[in-house]
């Protein structure tokens, strides 16, 4: 294989890599967000530097059914976001993401720094009741129930449009080959192609539970503001470097 054979491998490894080149498309995306308040300390100690807590203490904890990813295939993933300010853009921290599925796990890190760590998340409608789990080395650690459909969100499509595009920034750090940090950065990127099917308020309620590889529960709950549910198709694009710790 020559060089030029090469750099046009999407990623590792060379005998069959891990996906394919992007951007991808996601099609029925399926979102439960549930907001809560937590401690402010909290916030401040996941948030790495120049990004700066907000003003009020709150982050979501999300599951997000992928039933048709291209290149990725069918999976769910589930974790935390904390909302935060870098200069003056109100962005979205991506702190911690659980999945079942190895190539989006390998490409989320290796692209975009995605905190992307295998577990076993859970989406489904049980009854009346919208209901996300996770499951981590055998234990769950995090439930979350929404009423199901109670409320179409006022505003539907524009208002759960400009939250999906709104800027999700993410800590990328891969270690050089001698052990020493290589790349050390913050990586930006913002959703594009996007069609909202639906949309949905209701009562929800969330449990996390400690554990020491899965700590979602470090940003405990103090009070639930709301629930969110929607449905939506959109592309992930490739991302942009916004700060550079190497340079720094």
């Amino acid at each position: 294989m020559n060089r030029k054979d090469i750099l046009d491998l999407p990623s590792m490894p060379l005998a069959g890599p891990s996906y394919p080149a992007g951007p991808y498309r996601f099609v029925d995306r399926e979102y439960m967000v549930i907001s809560y308040e937590t401690d402010p300390e909290a916030i401040r100690h996941q948030l790495p530097e120049p990004l700066m807590p907000l003003a009020t203490p709150i982050v979501s904890y999300e599951w997000i059914k992928m039933p048709d990813s291209s290149g990725f295939g069918s999976y769910t993933e589930s974790g935390i976001v904390i909302p935060c300010k870098f200069g003056e853009e109100e962005v979205s921290f991506v702190s911690q993401m659980y999945l079942d599925d190895e190539p989006p796990i390998a490409a989320g890190r290796e692209i975009w720094g995605f905190p992307k760590k295998y577990a076993h998340p859970k989406l489904e409608v049980v009854k009346d009741t919208l209901t996300g789990t996770l499951e981590y080395a055998g234990q769950q650690v995090a439930m979350g129930t929404m009423g199901y459909k109670h409320e179409s969100l006022a505003g539907n499509g524009v208002r759960t449009t400009a939250m999906l595009t709104k800027t999700q920034v993410n800590l990328k750090i891969i270690p050089g080959v001698d052990g020493e940090p290589e790349i050390c950065q913050l990586v930006a990127l913002n959703l594009t192609d996007i069609t909202v099917k639906g949309s949905w308020i209701g009562p929800g309620r969330l449990h996390l539970i400690p554990h020491v590889n899965a700590p979602v529960a470090d940003l405990p709950v103090r009070k639930v503001i709301g629930a969110h549910h929607f449905i939506a198709d959109l592309t992930l694009p490739f991302g942009r470097k916004i700060h550079d710790y190497m340079k720094a």
